[in-house]
């Protein structure tokens, strides 16, 4: 066996077999004629979606949501859902403790993600992001206007975005305080009326025999050696989504108070799926 990689959270090095490494080229091969297929497909779609539909999207969507639910079945992990979908126009907002939440998320519900600005710039990553209609955010406070009105926009056309609070993803096992930034745009007098609000917890369950924090993509872990320990996984696990009830944003004071009632949602339900699954 090749050890492979380790890090200062992950001290262990991730040591892979034969039959990994099978695993790996077989999966690699299929997953990458999904994305970048699915890819292809969308973005031809798009041509012709675009000029007839302008911001909306009513075909797109669905492609990458066929996408990410197959990328579980490929990866061999399993997927299961609890709770209502929103209907009402709005954002989500949910924990976030690996790339792979983006697939998660989008296996689901259709959404769009709120990322920053760098990950537009990012190889293969920074394409798919902007293929699928991700809204890119600068953490400049000068641009806060600018973005308000580009949520205002999206918003008011029918798209839920999604928002990760944390501001930064965590080993999987705890959900961190929420950031309040973000939540003010919803306080704008053109959204506030109409704006709900959906929280989400994401529970990652390790593969059996496999420490817990198996698919936690933190601090200084790189994407490449993550990925690759993923795909290598003789036995996968499991990911569960629950959702919320929305909430109006309007029933809340202001954005601290609705930022700290989804933070207990996402928590109480992180903690509430683990438990269970521990019984």
């Amino acid at each position: 066996m090749t050890p492979v990689w380790h890090s200062e959270e992950d001290p262990e090095p991730i040591r892979i077999g034969a039959l990994g490494w099978g695993l790996v080229v077989i999966r690699v091969l299929v997953l990458g004629t999904l994305v970048f297929g699915g890819l292809l497909i969308l973005l031809l779609v798009r041509l012709v979606e675009q000029p007839l539909c302008g911001l909306h999207r009513p075909v797109t969507p669905f492609i990458t949501q066929v996408v990410c639910r197959n990328a579980f079945r490929v990866l061999g992990i399993g997927f299961s859902t609890r709770g209502e979908l929103m209907r009402e126009r709005g954002a989500v907002v949910a924990n976030h403790s690996s790339w792979l939440d983006i697939f998660a998320l989008n296996a689901r519900k259709r959404i769009y993600f709120v990322s920053k600005s760098e990950v537009a710039g990012w190889p293969g990553i920074g394409w798919l992001a902007r293929a699928t209609g991700t809204v890119f955010v600068d953490r400049d406070p000068r641009q806060a206007r600018k973005q308000t009105l580009l949520f205002e926009e999206r918003l008011k056309a029918g798209h839920k975005l999604l928002f990760f609070p944390e501001g930064t993803s965590t080993d999987g096992l705890r959900v961190l305080p929420f950031k309040t930034t973000l939540f003010a745009a919803f306080f704008n007098d053109h959204l506030h009326d109409f704006m709900h609000v959906q929280p989400v917890s994401v529970v990652f369950f390790a593969p059996k025999g496999q420490e817990e924090r198996f698919y936690g993509w933190w601090g200084d872990m790189e994407f490449g050696p993550h990925l690759l320990k993923t795909l290598a996984a003789l036995r996968q696990g499991r990911v569960e989504l629950l959702y919320h009830p929305p909430v109006r944003v309007r029933d809340f004071p202001s954005r601290k108070a609705l930022a700290a009632h989804c933070e207990d949602a996402v928590r109480q339900g992180h903690e509430m799926l683990r438990r269970t699954a521990a019984k």
